[in-house]
């Protein structure tokens, strides 16, 4: 575990100024106050008050994602969560959660025999027998990128798909593209859905037409790229849009493979911003999601539920960041 020196190296200040960021001292700024708290969490630090104390717990339900690397999708977004819980005085444990977990238990069992107050749910598919419970929960949850009607309990948490294909759209028709492609995730998952629809309604934003030979559905990762990509490229694509990050590098390799060059010949968009875009050759130009940011709505969706305060849905906005693997379109 961290101590308070870890914490003071990591920074680069004094010790004591460390000891009076995490016990409220009024003579440090409470920006340097919130870094030494912000620093203090990722670093697994917890103060001997903490210790002793039985803490209110939180807790973090996630399924089908990674989230223990720098590297990995759910990493900043627990961090954040995490961030903003200890502020509270909040605990917060992590919990991997699959199909046999939820069969064992209904949800709001489980979350009253562990004690939990609250959870924040990341990377439910839309047939889990726990999604079909979050219709009628009476546990305080905030799901990332998946909505329940109805349901003041459960509030949704995710960044704007729709203002972000649009930007995306919008750039690639501006480089002169008219035939962009859409490589998405699996349709078991309403964040995959909300894409589909953010795509259409990007095309017709921007005067193009619909095609379904340049659509398709594989899963969140590299390797379905082969499988859909000497199709679009067949059907004319000039520019290939992806449900995220993973699926553009995999594209990437593809064109590469069949001998085509990008983005002098095929241009390629991401999503999310995951450090592995920056790190491509070319470099990915995506749609970045605030993973930091998103983790910490996610507990400000969760305190607001906790004090009836029925929050529907909260949505970060898009940044499209250019890189180097978008180009004008190929005659």
């Amino acid at each position: 575990m961290a101590t308070i020196k870890d914490i003071a190296n990591r920074l680069g200040v004094a010790v004591s100024t460390v000891s009076k960021g995490l016990n409220g001292a009024p003579d440090i700024s409470e920006d340097l106050r919130q870094l030494v708290l912000d620093t203090a969490v990722e670093m697994g630090y917890k103060t001997k008050r903490m210790r002793k104390e039985e803490l209110k717990k939180l807790a973090i339900l996630v399924e089908n994602m990674e989230y223990l690397k720098e590297d990995d999708f759910g990493y900043d977004l627990v961090l954040g969560f995490e961030q903003m819980a200890y502020r509270d005085k909040w605990d917060v444990e992590v919990v991997p959660i699959n199909a046999r977990v939820q069969a064992k238990e209904r949800y709001d069992t489980y979350m009253l025999r562990h004690g939990y107050s609250g959870a924040f749910v990341m990377g439910m598919a839309l047939m889990d027998k726990w999604m079909d419970e979050m219709n009628r929960t009476t546990i305080p949850t905030a799901l990332l990128d998946n909505y329940v009607k109805m349901n003041t309990n459960v509030g949704y948490v995710g960044t704007d798909s729709y203002e972000g294909m649009s930007i995306a759209v919008a750039k690639l028709v501006e480089l002169g593209h008219s035939k962009i492609a859409f490589l998405n995730g699996s349709p078991n998952s309403m964040i995959t859905n909300q894409r589909d629809e953010a795509y259409k309604a990007a095309l017709i934003e921007h005067g193009l037409e619909f095609d379904e030979k340049l659509v398709a559905h594989g899963y969140y990762v590299a390797e379905s790229a082969p499988y859909y990509v000497p199709g679009m490229i067949s059907a004319g694509a000039t520019a290939i849009l992806c449900g995220n990050d993973l699926i553009a590098s995999g594209v990437i390799d593809e064109c590469k493979k069949r001998g085509f060059k990008v983005p002098q010949d095929i241009s390629v968009v991401g999503f999310d911003d995951i450090p592995l875009a920056s790190q491509l050759k070319p470099a990915l130009t995506t749609i970045r999601q605030e993973r930091l940011e998103l983790g910490r709505l996610a507990f400000f969706t969760l305190d607001s539920l906790m004090h009836k305060i029925p929050v529907s849905r909260t949505m970060l906005r898009p940044e499209f960041v250019e890189r180097k693997s978008i180009g004008k379109a190929k005659k």
